[in-house]
């Protein structure tokens, strides 16, 4: 649960700003937005999704920065109500969930950023190769010799990178498994970092989903859709230094797509997107696919990657 996350996490005092109020979009404007969005997507080349703590709320796990998140009512010095929390081996994809992945299978999303660590995304089937989990997976092991990734069975016992207890079921690697769980301060995972910037680079639609993005570099990932780079050249004329602006029509030319913030808060960044949308995710999405023509499957324990029966460990590969 993101409670006992948030619990295992060390002291940090910069957790940003937590419990503001809430904004709903009317149904008439919703339906305006989601039909643009869908407009959007259709005529997008390389969407990429950004999720948040948000996307899961409706799997009843808790927020951090809600009205009713974790960190919210530890300023206010309450607990949440431990009768409304469920394990995450017991949590399932919601409908936006699912969504995600049906969009990806049928090519309209091209990638997903998460810094969700509840491993919904995984449960649903998604390939490695369509997801970089930056802050790590309650359900992923890493070996710390060969560095390959593994599906749990069962949410890590442990959370900041430290020993699970298994071993590598790598033959002759002979290393040992580490949860890839990050804490406060520890550096996020050069690789998937990496390929986070990579497809954020090549974005020309970001899609927000459920974040308030304030912690760093996620938060900063999907502005990279709206900044066009400069293409500049020093020239040296009279013992001055001037700088020549390459025509932008010319080659190395990066049109600026467009960012869409989908959070029933205020983000900083709400000003500098090109739609805003404040209304719950699994309605928006229910919106869009039936916009889009697209067939949504139901939750299935049986393609859930991280219900094997037939080991414990089973490796993740990109």
């Amino acid at each position: 649960m993101s409670v006992n996350y948030a619990s295992g996490l060390s002291e940090y005092e910069n957790k940003g700003v937590c419990g503001l109020n809430e904004i709903f979009d009317n149904e008439e404007n919703l339906f305006k937005k989601a039909q643009q969005l869908s407009k959007w997507i259709c005529e997008s080349k390389h969407c990429v999704i950004y999720c948040g703590a948000g996307l899961s709320t409706a799997a009843g796990i808790p927020d951090f920065r809600g009205p009713n998140g974790v960190w919210t009512l530890e300023e206010q010095g309450k607990q949440l109500d431990s009768n409304k929390l469920q394990s995450f081996d017991r949590c399932r994809p919601t409908f936006a969930h699912r969504a995600i992945k049906a969009m990806i299978d049928n090519g309209y999303i091209k990638f997903v950023v998460s810094q969700n660590i509840d491993g919904l995304l995984l449960k649903t089937g998604i390939e490695r190769s369509f997801i970089s989990e930056l802050h790590g997976n309650y359900f992923l092991d890493q070996c710390v010799r060969c560095r390959r990734r593994f599906i749990r069975n069962r949410p890590s016992p442990t959370m900041g990178l430290k020993r699970t207890g298994d071993n590598c079921p790598n033959n002759g690697c002979r290393g040992y498994l580490i949860d890839t769980i990050l804490d406060w301060e520890q550096d996020l995972p050069d690789d998937e970092l990496g390929i986070a910037n990579e497809h954020s680079d090549r974005s020309d639609l970001a899609i927000c989903l459920g974040t308030t993005l304030q912690i760093e570099p996620a938060g900063s990932l999907p502005l990279r859709v709206i900044k066009k780079p400069r293409n500049t050249t020093k020239k040296r004329k009279n013992d001055h230094i001037e700088m020549e602006e390459k025509n932008v029509e010319k080659q190395h030319k990066k049109e600026i797509g467009k960012l869409v913030i989908v959070n029933l808060q205020p983000t900083r960044f709400d000003k500098r997107a090109s739609m805003v949308i404040n209304h719950y995710i699994d309605r928006l999405m229910e919106l869009v696919c039936t916009n889009l023509n697209l067939d949504v499957p139901k939750d299935d324990l049986d393609s859930d990657v991280t219900i094997s029966k037939s080991s414990d460990l089973t490796e993740w590969t990109r």
